[in-house]
């Protein structure tokens, strides 16, 4: 009974303290396009991702409601980063929905202009006349919020000290005033009440990590502590020291001392895991991280230990060095990478089962008929119909008229010149179930089978490539099947005998596929990736560094005169996918059981 009525009287005095709802608020959701835009156009990088910000402790003047309620000490604030832009999931700012919206595109268009700096008040001031500069018309905007702004403003005759002090500096700077020679040089967002029109610079977890080296050098990969949960948090590197007190004495005296006493074990503690990591993450203003003392290498799973020489494919050749994109630098590092060509070891004579062949069979009638299908040549002076396009400029056209107008097309048989890479990612992930019977990597040996049946059948020239890698120094690519070798049941017993591999360093795999299809001479050549997630791997590659190499990949396939082009099952392709390859330079499979029809559909769309 008493819990019951905490609980009741907890619902009433904090909907009593936080008021009703604001009918003019706005989500995030509704305007991400929008803010997205605004924030390119005012030269925002791309590889920046959009997410919703967590709550951040500020300095709010609390009514008396919102004391006893406990309510009132967190608000969600826009969030800048060099890798992600973090907004409110919803703004309530005003009661005009129009001015809460433009609230959202002015941070966007301040983020766009924000330099990382310890001076927040500085930079925050830097940026607002960098973005009015870059973006004029929302100078008529920005005055009205900064006005709405400067009017919720906390009174300074009811400040003192210190607060009185940051809260003037930031009311001078919101007017564009000189900056009092008085004002805390540490000035922070959580000394003051929200400032809705700047952005905060919170070192982020994923920042934090990036300075506590593991035991064998190389650095950790931040878990999230959901893979639903996006939100950003601050966060701080602590050196954990639970297991150093040196004036302790873990153990006593007297006792006679076996070999266990000095076995360190990490014992159970209040930090364990409950099951409310989330809940406890949300109610922190800053997560502390620590290193666990153990190295990368341990926690690492067995299964993606390398394999010995005698149990591995069989390597083919030497191996080849290629270099690597360093965006900090924005330089290629040369010879980087070390690339490593195997085949599969005694691969056993496969056959596919009936109802995939009967696929096969459909997609290579399918593909037969495109090949067939006549070309049309356009703007000729007579043809089997009337070119549209040729006879509206002809007629716009006001020079001489011709007796015989080239505003005609006509059908003509042609040979196509086109020669096909298709790479495979055969990453650990490939190995996760799309339902109670199937894994993925099933799915593209089945894609594989098919693809390769209908392009044997159409004639065209095609390899297929599959690449997994181990750090920079263990790029794996297994050979499938090269352009001078016939399509057989060899071809057929190594995508049988594929099975998932390690990580995805896919910008090393995408140089290597170049390489070999920039030797063919065919006018059309196609690039074909199939991947189920974004790039990554062990060292620096996760994260930014990976997407950039990537997308400095695909550049170079495109300059190298290919057309590369990614079919992916990845839910989230959405995010990045368009930064690597372009709007137009990918399709998105939502259930992979349509992975067979869906790239023999983008093979056709390619090759019209």
């Amino acid at each position: 009974m008493e819990e019951w009525v905490g609980i009741q009287w907890h619902r009433f005095i904090t909907r009593a303290a936080d008021g009703r709802d604001n009918p003019g608020a706005v989500r995030l959701e509704a305007v991400q396009r929008s803010i997205g835009l605004m924030f390119r156009a005012g030269g925002g990088a791309q590889a920046v991702r959009l997410a919703p910000a967590n709550t951040t402790r500020v300095h709010n003047q609390r009514s008396l409601l919102q004391r006893i309620a406990g309510s009132a000490t967190h608000a969600y604030l826009g969030q800048w980063q060099p890798d992600v832009l973090s907004l409110p999931p919803a703004i309530s700012v005003f009661s005009d929905a129009q001015q809460n919206r433009a609230l959202y595109l002015w941070l966007a268009a301040l983020a766009a202009q924000t330099q990382a700096s310890s001076d927040w008040l500085t930079s925050q001031m830097q940026a607002t006349q960098a973005a009015l500069q870059t973006f004029p018309g929302l100078t008529k905007n920005y005055h009205a919020l900064r006005q709405a702004q400067l009017a919720q403003r906390p009174a300074l005759a009811r400040l003192k000290g210190r607060a009185a002090q940051a809260e003037h500096a930031v009311q001078c700077a919101l007017r564009g005033d000189a900056l009092p020679k008085d004002r805390p040089l540490d000035l922070h967002q959580a000394d003051v009440a929200p400032v809705w029109l700047w952005l905060t610079q919170p070192p982020l977890a994923a920042e934090a990590t990036r300075n506590i080296k593991d035991q064998d050098g190389q650095q950790n990969n931040t878990q999230n502590l959901s893979a639903n949960d996006r939100r950003r948090r601050a966060a701080q590197a602590i050196k954990d020291e639970r297991n150093e007190a040196p004036f302790i004495m873990m153990f006593r005296a007297e006792s006679f001392m076996s070999w266990t006493e000095f076995t360190k074990v990490n014992r159970a503690d209040d930090d364990d895991d409950d099951g409310n990591q989330l809940n406890a993450a949300n109610n922190m203003d800053e997560l502390a991280i620590a290193p666990d003392g153990q190295s990368s290498a341990s926690r690492v799973k067995f299964d993606l230990d390398l394999p010995s020489a005698a149990h591995d494919d069989l390597p083919l050749g030497p191996g080849l060095k290629y270099p690597e994109w360093d965006f900090k630098r924005q330089a290629l590092v040369p010879e980087h990478c070390s690339v490593q060509i195997y085949t599969a070891r005694d691969a056993e004579p496969a056959t596919p089962p009936v109802a995939l062949r009967t696929t096969a069979r459909r997609m290579r009638r399918r593909l037969e008929a495109l090949r067939a299908d006549p070309g049309r040549v356009r703007g000729q002076t007579e043809g089997d119909d009337i070119d549209l396009d040729a006879w509206i400029r002809y007629q716009a056209d006001q020079g001489p008229r011709s007796s015989t107008p080239p505003v005609f097309q006509r059908r003509v048989r042609t040979e196509r010149s086109l020669a096909t890479v298709l790479l495979a990612d055969l990453s650990l992930s490939t190995d996760a179930h799309v339902n109670d019977t199937t894994r993925v990597i099933e799915v593209i040996r089945d894609a594989l089978y098919v693809f390769g049946e209908a392009l044997h059948a159409c004639g065209d020239p095609f390899a297929m490539l599959g690449f997994s890698s181990v750090r920079r120094t263990k790029v794996r690519i297994n050979h499938l099947k090269n352009f001078d070798e016939a399509w057989d049941k060899a071809c057929i017993a190594r995508i049988h005998a594929i099975r998932p591999g390690y990580y995805t360093r896919m910008g090393a795999a995408i140089r290597h596929a170049t390489a070999q299809l920039s030797q063919r001479g065919e006018h059309q050549r196609l690039l074909l990736i199939l991947t189920d997630g974004k790039p990554n791997d062990l060292d620096v590659y996760e994260g930014r560094y990976g997407l950039e190499d990537t997308r400095q990949a695909v550049r170079e396939a495109r300059q190298a005169g290919l057309t590369p082009f990614c079919v992916t099952i990845d839910a989230d392709a959405h995010d990045y996918l368009p930064h690597l390859f372009g709007s137009q330079g990918y399709a998105l499979v939502h259930r992979p059981q349509d992975l067979v029809r869906r790239l023999a559909g983008a093979y056709a769309g390619l090759t019209r």
